[in-house]
């Protein structure tokens, strides 16, 4: 198995393929020690010395017995109060009114295969071969309070996934004030810390920071994953680059408030940890009672960021999303909302749908404003039924429309949200969050249903699944336009309205299961005002994400570059839109523009009824040749090759190159962006990664027709090698191209990108 327990030694190894996490058992006390490149034979020798350091505070059967200092051992799971100065990983409220515990080794179990946490999203094994999972018992002597942390090995995969639940085994009301899914010591802190961070249409940037004394958080207090920060950091090596050194990266499935936290102390120890927010949360638990933290991801690389990587996406594709959908190629889109906005009637409609289905596109979805009285984003929200004086027909009439023309359709919903100016409003004005007495603060005009009621969560299932039901629907935007406030409900007593924010989650997640059950075939994808809950929690669900409302091909380059890191290429929407673009007014090429959102699941929100006969063409060649590399660009391996963050010479541009590959080497796709060049520019070498070296690969390129049109209208003799970096249907070695590489010479003339296949002949 990959988890041993050495009972003289008292020492639990958990092995995945290349690194091994030590676990101690001292005087009852359960210690870290250490996650480390695998080790065969461990004899604990060389592990962090327990040292009586000036100062420290012993706990009394523990003084004078061995040197032994709280504030300096590393600890798996610390507790406040009791020696140890340093971010505790739980506070609970006893009878005694002080968050003091004492958490000692009661039991264990090791077993293989992996549970289901209770009420919450987490990954899952396929069979029980995959995985071996460790519980470990711990109880405090004093309150009654039981915590058990489970420790779930991959056995293919350097992942550990990580969570904890507390018991009340006393009569007595504990009030836990934060519980961490996942707390490690590193016994040193020569790391920099990467966090995802960004604004709404501006997500999910890479931030590197070396780590320095004192505390580095990345949190969200939204009652969402958010814009701003996402559920994710990793520990880098200095010196670690996309494909050498050590990394630790930390993922928790959780779409709520989080915090992700490192420490350093003043010997230099680095603390990670993982968890709900403390932050307007407390939990009661009354005798018997369990409280289930959130699962957080641990992945191990010795190869730097690009192999953490592929392995979050592995993970992610085959052992956290589900459904029908899970490993199918995703359908090529097209989306009204930008085409048409709130005004469209079904003649509208048809007329873009036949435009779609002539360039090859495979699903037609209808956007915001065909319910209520919505024409305007004033109104309606949360009354889902068909704005009959919009479709009079209804959506029977839509959908029959579009699937006559051979084409899926998907719908678009907001259902946590309710407008005041509605019917459930005016029905039901306690059913949204709101804090007794005080006046309602509205986002986009609209509020935020309660989705910790349980009366709320069933309405919503009833509702949707009436939609779902009248007609045949293939897809299902979900979209979640503001951040919750006045995070407070009308059924629960005020000693529980610290609870409103997790239980919020609860409902939703309750909701969506239901949902996903009773219609296992639509395909559900997640939103929030573009990229603001991309997190795994909602992969559970959906498996895929809205990456960003943000569609400028430049703009995308950082944000999915970042959202790269952790998620896998099949959960990235995205889509080309018009020029000048919608949010930020750049004209970029369509070439560009495909090329770009050819890097996840793909489609178009624009009018194509607007385009020119040339712009036509060229979206049927793009829609051809992504039908022919979608597999490899959903589902391959993904190098990040070139960023501006690695960018050394003064005359480089901004230069992004991806390369996603099949796993059995026998096809990769190749992109290269830059959003300006410069005179006399170095010469960029590309050198490409994960192809058979062993194989011959011939090369063939997407230029656009518009762009090789453009070149040859003032240099009509062009070769064909001005829009790749060889000539198509080039034939060159795998070997060559990891360990030689294609030269990039960047010419804005062909559109500031370059996008070609390597197939193995």
């Amino acid at each position: 198995m990959a988890i041993t327990f050495d009972d003289e030694k008292k020492i639990f190894l958990l092995h995945t393929p290349h690194s091994t996490y030590v676990i101690r058992i001292f005087e009852g006390r359960v210690l870290h020690g250490g996650w480390v490149k695998r080790i065969k034979n461990y004899s604990g020798a060389c592990a962090m010395p327990l040292i009586d350091r000036a100062f420290a505070a012993v706990p009394e059967d523990l003084h004078g017995k061995c040197d032994f200092s709280p504030d300096t051992v590393q600890w798996e799971y610390p507790v406040a109060l009791r020696g140890d100065t340093r971010s505790p990983a739980i506070e609970v409220i006893g009878n005694g009114g002080t968050v003091e515990c004492e958490l000692l080794y009661e039991a264990h179990r090791i077993y293989k295969g992996k549970k289901a946490l209770v009420g919450l999203p987490a990954t899952y094994t396929n069979t029980d071969d995959e995985a071996d999972t460790l519980e470990i018992d711990l109880y405090d002597p004093n309150s009654a309070l039981k915590v058990t942390l489970f420790y779930t090995v991959w056995n293919t995969l350097d992942v550990i996934c990580r969570h904890s639940v507390l018991k009340n085994s006393a009569k007595d009301v504990l009030d836990v004030r934060s519980a961490m899914s996942a707390s490690v010591d590193f016994p040193h802190a020569r790391f920099s810390m990467l966090q995802l961070s960004g604004a709404h249409a501006r997500e999910r940037h890479v931030i590197m920071r070396e780590l320095v004394p004192g505390m580095q958080k990345v949190e969200s207090r939204r009652t969402a994953s958010s814009h701003q920060q996402n559920p994710f950091i990793a520990l880098v090596e200095q010196g670690a680059t996309e494909t050498h050194g050590d990394v630790f990266g930390f993922n928790l499935v959780y779409s709520g408030n989080f915090t992700a936290q490192t420490e350093v102390d003043q010997y230099g120890v680095s603390r990670v940890q993982l968890g709900i927010n403390p932050f307007n949360f407390s939990w009661k638990l009354a005798e018997g009672e369990s409280f289930t933290t959130p699962e957080t991801v641990m992945v191990y690389s010795q190869n730097g960021l690009g192999e953490m990587s592929r392995i979050y996406h592995d993970l992610y594709r085959s052992n956290l999303c589900r459904g029908e959908w899970r490993d199918k190629v995703r359908p090529i889109v097209i989306n009204n909302w930008e085409a048409t906005y709130f005004n469209f009637n079904s003649e509208k409609l048809f007329a873009l749908a036949d435009t779609a289905a002539a360039e090859g596109i495979e699903l037609f979805v209808l956007d915001d404003g065909w319910f209520g009285k919505r024409n305007n984003d004033w109104t309606s929200l949360g009354d889902w039924d068909v704005f009959t004086e919009k479709l009079p027909n209804g959506l029977s009439e839509i959908s029959e429309g579009i699937h006559a023309r051979g084409m899926l359709f998907g719908l678009w919903f907001e259902p946590e949200m309710i407008s005041p100016d509605s019917n459930l409003y005016r029905a039901h004005p306690d059913w949204c969050l709101h804090c007794t007495e005080r006046s309602r603060t509205l986002g986009r005009h609209q509020l935020v249903l309660d989705m910790s009621r349980k009366d709320v969560v069933d309405y919503l299932f009833e509702k949707l699944s009436a939609v779902l039901s009248s007609c045949k629907i293939d897809y299902v935007k979900w979209d979640f336009n503001r951040s919750p406030s006045d995070v407070g409900s009308a059924l629960l007593p005020a000693e529980k309205q610290q609870e409103v924010s997790h239980r919020f989650y609860l409902g939703l997640y309750d909701l969506l299961e239901r949902l996903n059950k009773k219609f296992p075939h639509i395909l559900f994808e997640s939103c929030s005002g573009g990229g603001g809950r991309f997190d795994p929690a909602m992969l559970y669900y959906m498996p895929q994400t809205w990456t960003s409302d943000n569609t400028d091909g430049l703009s995308r380059l950082a944000i999915q570059e970042g959202t790269s890191i952790a998620y896998p290429a099949s959960a990235m929407s995205c889509h080309v839109s018009a020029v000048p673009n919608h949010q930020v007014g750049r004209v970029t090429s369509l070439s560009l523009r495909g090329h770009v959102a050819m890097a996840g699941t793909f489609g178009y929100e624009l009018d194509l009824n607007k385009l020119s006969d040339l712009e036509k063409a060229e979206i049927k060649e793009q829609v051809a040749w992504y039908k022919d590399i979608r597999h490899t660009a959903e589902f391959g391996d993904l190098y990040r090759l070139r960023s501006p963050r690695s960018c050394t010479a003064f005359s480089e541009s901004p230069l992004f190159a991806w390369e996603s590959v099949e796993k059995d080497k026998s096809k990769a796709v190749v992109t290269a962006v830059w959003s300006f060049s410069e005179a006399n520019e170095s010469y960029d070498i590309l050198k490409l990664e994960g192809l058979d070296e062993t194989a011959n690969y011939k090369i063939k390129s997407l230029a656009g027709l518009s762009i090789k049109m453009l070149v040859r209208q003032f240099f009509p003799s062009a070769p064909d090698s001005e829009f790749c970096v060889v000539a198509d249907d080039t034939v060159i070695s795998g070997e060559e191209l990891m360990n030689i590489g294609l030269c990039i010479i960047n010419r804005t003339n062909y559109g500031g990108s370059l996008h070609f296949k390597l197939e193995r002949v």
